[in-house]
Parts: C-alpha cells; sequence; structure tokens
C-alpha cells in the first residue's frame, strides 16, 4: 500500500514511530471553471491548486510563500473547507474530513479557525467588536449569556485591548486594533490550528512586529498550531518552523527555515531568496538572480515543471515531465530535475547547471 505524500514527509524515517499529524494535506487540487456566454458553458478552468501535499503537527508553524496569484490563500481557505476542494484529501488528527457537509464539519470549524488579511473588510460593521467576537460562541451554543461576555472580555484583554472597547464599532478602531478583533474572534472556540491569510501585510511595520510577537505568544500559551500564508519572507523566517515555498499552484520546495535560508534547492526559491533587502556590505557578497519572463497563467499552465519558462537551469527534462516533490536531503524536499540524482548541492555551484539542451 502506497503511504501518501504528507505521511511519508510527517514520519521519522523507516523503523520510526508513526506521528499522526493534526493536519495532513494530501495532493490537493482546486480549479475554478471559467463560464462564458448566455448558456454558462464551461470554456476552461483556473487551475488554482494542483497537487499540493503537506503536514502540520501540533504547535508547529508552517508558512507557506510564493508570489501574488500562486494559490497560497487557496490552499488555507480549501483546507478549512470554506472551498470546497477539487480532488485529494484533507485529515484532522487522522480523521478525513474531505467530504463532509456544513452540518458534520460543525466539530471542526472548532478546531480550524481563520484570521483573514484585511481587517478592514473581515468585521461587520453593523456589529460591535463585541459581537463580533462573541458571535461564534453563540453559534456554537458555548456556555450561557453571562459566560459568553466574561469570554469576550477575557480575549479582548488577551489580545491587547480594553474590555470598554467591546461596546465600539469597527470604524472607531485602527488597523492594528481590527487585527486583533479578528485574532480575539479566531480564539474564541478554542482552536488547535489557525490559518493565518497574511494577517500583517495590510498593517504598519511597526504594527506588524506587535501582531506577529502577539501570535507567536498565543503559540506558547495556548499549543496553537499556524499555516501562515505570506509574501513576506521576513515575517516567515521569524515566526515559522518550517517553510513551504509555492509556484503557480504547487509546492516546489519544502524545509525548515534554517536550511531554505542556507541553501535552497530550487531555483525559484533561490530566486525569492535573493531578493530580500539585506544590508549594502552583505549585498556585495550575494549574486542577485534575475528571473525573466512572467509568471504563466493557471488557466493554461505550462506543462512539465511549471517554473521553466523562467527559470535559468531549464532543460529539455523540464518542459515535459513534472518533477516530484521529494526529499532531496534529510528533511529537505524540492521539486526539481536538477536533483534527481545524487547528492544536494547549492545552485550557485557549477555542478548544479546542466548544460543548455542536457536531457
Amino acid at each position: 500500500m502506497s503511504v501518501p505524500p504528507a505521511q511519508r514527509q510527517a514520519n521519522g524515517g523507516p523503523g520510526a514511530p508513526e506521528r499522526v499529524p493534526l493536519l495532513a494535506v494530501d495532493n490537493l487540487e482546486k480549479r475554478f471553471p471559467i463560464v462564458k456566454g448566455l448558456f454558462s458553458r464551461v470554456s476552461g478552468q483556473v487551475h488554482a491548486v494542483d497537487g499540493v501535499s503537506f503536514h502540520i503537527h501540533a504547535g508547529e508553524t508552517l508558512g507557506l510563500v510564493g508570489e501574488s496569484g500562486c494559490g497560497k490563500s487557496t490552499v488555507g481557505r480549501t483546507l478549512l473547507k470554506l472551498l470546497e476542494p477539487t480532488a485529494g484529501t484533507i485529515r484532522v488528527a487522522g480523521v478525513d474530513i474531505t467530504a463532509l457537509d456544513a452540518k458534520a464539519m460543525l466539530p471542526y470549524r472548532k478546531r480550524l479557525q481563520m484570521i483573514y488579511q484585511d481587517p478592514y473588510a473581515s468585521l461587520n460593521p453593523r456589529m460591535s467588536a463585541g459581537q463580533i467576537v462573541g458571535e461564534p460562541l453563540i453559534i456554537h451554543g458555548m456556555g450561557r449569556q453571562t459566560e459568553q461576555r466574561e469570554r469576550v472580555a477575557s480575549l479582548f484583554e488577551r489580545v491587547g485591548l480594553r474590555p470598554e472597547l467591546m461596546q465600539a464599532f469597527p470604524h472607531e478602531f485602527s488597523g492594528g486594533q481590527r487585527q486583533r478583533i479578528g485574532i480575539a474572534r479566531a480564539l474564541a472556540l478554542n482552536p488547535e490550528l489557525i490559518v493565518g491569510d497574511e494577517p500583517v501585510s495590510a498593517l504598519d511595520v511597526s504594527i506588524q512586529a506587535q501582531i506577529i510577537n502577539l501570535l507567536m505568544d498565543l503559540q506558547d500559551e495556548y499549543k496553537l498550531s499556524y499555516l501562515l500564508v505570506a509574501h513576506d519572507l521576513a515575517v516567515i523566517e521569524h515566526i515559522s518552523h518550517r517553510i513551504a515555498v509555492m509556484y503557480l499552484g504547487r509546492i516546489v520546495e519544502m524545509t525548515d527555515k534554517a536550511s531554505l535560508f542556507a541553501m535552497p534547492l530550487h531555483p525559484y526559491s533561490e530566486a525569492l531568496l535573493s531578493a530580500v533587502p539585506i544590508p549594502r556590505a552583505s549585498a556585495r557578497r550575494r549574486q542577485r538572480v534575475i528571473l525573466k519572463g512572467d509568471v504563466p497563467s493557471p488557466i493554461n499552465p505550462p506543462p512539465g515543471c511549471h517554473f521553466h519558462t523562467r527559470c535559468p537551469y531549464a532543460h529539455a527534462r523540464c518542459r515535459s515531465e513534472r518533477p516530484a516533490l521529494r526529499e532531496v536531503s534529510p528533511r529537505h524536499w524540492a521539486a526539481c530535475h536538477l536533483h534527481d540524482a545524487g547528492p544536494a548541492l547549492p545552485l550557485a555551484l557549477p555542478l548544479a547547471r546542466p548544460r543548455p539542451g542536457a536531457a
């Protein structure tokens, strides 16, 4: 019997005791139909998520990075079943929730919550801040009204807001305060996993640091797991334990943050890291990777490796055969034909550069 990719990554290796991850996603796909014409005929599909597999253990943070439009946010929404997956499986503590309907998903809604990107659009302007944070408690029938008010007041204090602000409305708060309300709402049901969909990208830099530190403190206190979607590598490096790099709907590299920043094994990861601002003295010693061309359309993605149209190392095999996400070095996974044979090598080394046209 074959072992799903996410489960293979979760296990420590041959003979190691099996660890069941809190969340395991195997070959997840999400396609959106393109409807045209008077009769709403489907003329194509947007391949937003194309065979993504990963796992998250209890108390762990997985950072998901990539360019805008690569499918990061869609992964988060699909694994929470805010969007129905097209294919693949989603397991919570070993239980397959992929096919569950809305009623059967209710118990899992308590365990899986989300912090949205835009603190201005994710809060109902007609509800007070206290009503917003307390709404999950009402929906799930947790406690009496007095207990719910006490719980909301406690959550306000925990995220750094005064309980007196419970009666205020969203327009009366700053951006950072609104995001704290969103975090309090996500915490209301005592979840085990929180998906953060770029939770600090809409905030000022000084406020970003406060929110990131708050998330880390909450993780330590409540033993939370995070899937943190972001495009800011500095934020991801600060908060994540492991990082998965996405390109055009696929995960192309996944490892712990130290390994990724020290030696990226995929050309796209190399290009992303080369664009991170660093002090001028260090920048003189670093080779900047400039990608040519534009990101292909997810409506008609290129065959083989999706990145081959922009990759400086691409050869004939890349244009026809999809590279598998495999363990190139211990706990370092990459989807690149450059590492199909032999030990993992830094991409900057001449040995890692194939001759043009080589198969």
